[in-house]
């Protein structure tokens, strides 16, 4: 039987499982799709949805960066732009 699991997504050898959605709309990757995908627990997902298709993407871009580095930047930029003499005058107005 040649392994082809669906008949819009005509991929060879492509690992296609059948899962059940929860009450809170959760789902539980097979094990064996999550070992040949490489995905451990915390790891970071990408969900795609386009009309009802649904596909699920192991991130490895992922950084654990919270852009605090560049609010930083930006609010010492805000600062340099927006406190100065010159701006008090709107104070009065």
């Amino acid at each position: 039987m040649e392994n082809y699991k669906s008949k819009k997504i005509l991929t060879k050898d492509m690992l296609i499982r059948t899962v059940k959605v929860s009450e809170k709309g959760q789902i539980a990757i097979p094990k064996e799709v999550r070992e040949k995908s490489g995905i451990k627990k915390g790891d970071v997902l990408i969900v795609y949805q386009d009309k009802d298709k649904i596909m699920l993407e192991k991130d490895s871009l992922v950084l654990d960066d919270d852009f605090s580095d560049l609010l930083k930047h930006s609010e010492a930029v805000a600062k340099k732009l927006w406190d100065n003499k010159y701006d008090e005058i709107w104070d009065t107005v």
